[in-house]
């Protein structure tokens, strides 16, 4: 019965994540112009859908060649760095406001502001770290050997971060400083 519940949790919080995004994203293109997207865009858009169904499939079915036979220790774990990982990633998408753009379309808006405040007065990238905390958070909460799949997903995003790094610091003026004094993903840790 416990896992049925920590399934529950899992699908409701998948869906708060969803709907912040959706909510947010709506409200953003009721404000601007859709910028066109190229095929790169569309692929990643549709890469993205993909791996988001296969999750929710994934906590609705029951274990699969599981990592251990007495996971408990890795549930209460994995539940953890879940929530932490969730809380994360709603509030830097909330604090973001406006300067938020798709992963698939990431670009510099010529109204885009420098965000220093709440989480990013910290790290300059909570929603990468909070999503990569969230996903390893639920597989291995899942007991679930794709947690292997969320270590590489968190190259690509490192990849990805340094990207918009080299984008932002050309565009918005103190964006080197802001970078000086913040960590990327975790604070204290420069990587």
């Amino acid at each position: 019965m416990e896992i049925s519940w920590i399934r529950v949790y899992l699908l409701c919080g998948l869906i708060v994540h969803k709907a912040v995004w959706e909510i947010m994203k709506a409200r953003k293109a009721a404000r601007a112009a859709k910028p066109s997207r190229s095929p790169m865009a569309r692929l990643l858009a549709a890469v993205k859908i993909g791996v988001l169904l296969a999750i929710l499939v994934q906590t609705l079915v029951p274990e699969v060649l599981p990592i251990s036979g007495n996971a408990s220790v890795l549930r209460a774990f994995g539940l953890a760095l879940y929530t932490v990982g969730l809380a994360t990633a709603v509030a830097g998408r909330i604090q973001l406001g406006w300067n938020w753009s798709d992963i698939e379309q990431a670009h510099v808006k010529r109204d885009h502001a420098l965000v220093s405040h709440g989480l990013y007065r910290h790290v300059r990238h909570p929603i990468y770290a909070g999503d990569l905390l969230l996903l390893l958070g639920l597989e291995l909460t899942l007991n679930s050997w794709c947690v292997l799949g969320a270590v590489a997903l968190a190259i690509y995003i490192r990849r990805r971060a340094i990207r918009e790094e080299g984008q932002l610091r050309q565009a918005l003026p103190g964006y080197d400083q802001y970078c000086r004094r913040t960590a990327r993903f975790l604070p204290y840790l420069p990587v």
